[in-house]
């Protein structure tokens, strides 16, 4: 009697919910934690020894990127932007799985968390191993042997003056339409081609310029993506270097240059710029001469218009006519985008990124000039 007791009694007891798994770590999460903790070591090691940071950006993060580069170069439009429209389809999938799976216990649902959050730290190890070490080696002055320091009114004249130059005898050749804008004579995959050309030339008289045969894509939502004000972006998790086709122009090869130039390790945002200049000072195309001569103009005469008024108004008089009007065009054009939410959430974000990266945020897009005028110092 006893016996049956006992039976009915142990038959009797509430069973335990089975976990299946769910209430621990998978091993592949814990996984990525290790390769996220690597890459925290490698970006340490980076911002205390910039040496290291020049090495590993030139050898190491040069395989990365460019592994990224040619396995999503395939792929005809940007993938970057495919994913980033796809989030908020993510969120919902993830969320309703994550109620379906891991709701039982707090167990659980702490574990979808450490989960989740191992999958994001996806991204802070590509950013690493691929990217961000390029922001703390030495500067792109010292890698070409130029002196910058202060500059003074003179010498943004000088460095003016030579842009102009180069402006006005390539603006000849090219044709512009009936509101005076420059027509790109090309295709975006040509002007990827002409682009790959120009920096094979570089590579040959600047070693720390890694070779990459890569393309520039361009942004299906260019016109929305406007009002954001940025032209161009490089995604390092997807490799690839993506424009704004809605800017006039004059402006594709060059930002173009300027993304192709963060997939080959130009982090900072002013290196990026003057080398892509140098690009398209490289090209045997009139039209990307034009792009990088009047882009970079831009910031110099800008830089002048404040130390000099006078002599901005004297040198802008030199500059051709159909340089002008290209111009008053993008003034006109862009008056439609000037304010905007957009810009200014969007401008918040680049700048904190980029003043954790040990930058001066967005305002460093403008030291190209101190860059250039140590360049052309001794031109």
């Amino acid at each position: 009697m006893e016996e049956k007791d006992i039976i009915t009694e142990e038959q009797t007891q509430p069973s335990l919910p089975e976990a299946n798994g769910r209430d621990k770590l998978p091993r592949w999460s814990k996984v990525l934690y290790i390769i996220a903790g690597v890459a925290a070591l490698v970006l340490v090691i980076a911002i205390i020894s910039p040496a290291f940071a020049d090495f590993y950006n030139r050898y190491i993060g040069s395989v990365v990127r460019g592994a990224l580069a040619h396995a999503t170069g395939w792929i005809p439009f940007s993938l970057a932007e495919g994913l980033i429209l796809l989030v908020p389809v993510f969120a919902v999938v993830v969320v309703v799985y994550a109620n379906k799976r891991y709701a039982d216990t707090w167990r659980q649902v702490f574990c979808f968390i450490g989960m989740a959050a191992s999958v994001a730290s996806i991204f802070f190890s590509l950013f690493v191993f691929g990217f961000g070490t390029g922001y703390h080696g030495t500067g792109l002055d010292e890698k070409l042997g130029v002196d910058k320091r202060e500059v003074s009114a003179e010498e943004l004249r000088h460095t003016a003056e030579i842009l102009v130059e180069i402006i006005n005898a390539n603006a000849e050749e090219l044709t512009f339409n009936s509101e005076g804008q420059a027509i790109m004579p090309y295709s975006y995959n040509e002007m990827s081609a002409r682009l790959v050309k120009a920096y094979d030339s570089l590579c040959d008289t600047y070693a720390f310029v890694p070779r990459l045969s890569s393309r520039v894509k361009p942004v299906m939502l260019s016109k929305p993506w406007t009002y954001t004000h940025i032209s161009g972006v490089y995604t390092y998790f997807t490799g690839e270097a993506n424009i704004n086709t809605n800017f006039p122009d004059y402006t594709l090869p060059f930002t173009a240059a300027h993304e192709m130039a963060h997939q080959r390790g130009m982090a900072r945002e002013d290196e990026a710029n003057f080398v892509a200049f140098l690009v398209c000072m490289q090209s045997d195309d009139a039209y990307i001469r034009y792009s990088g001569a009047l882009n970079l103009y831009e910031y110099v005469a800008n830089a002048l218009y404040m130390a000099d008024r006078e002599a901005y108004v004297e040198l802008y008089t030199t500059l051709a006519p159909r340089a002008r009007l290209e111009m008053s065009a993008y003034s006109e054009f862009f008056s439609e985008y000037v304010d905007s939410v957009a810009s200014d959430v969007v401008g918040t974000v680049n700048d904190t990124f980029l003043k954790l990266q040990g930058t001066e945020g967005t305002a460093s897009y403008g030291f190209v000039v101190d860059i250039a005028v140590a360049y052309f110092r001794d031109k």
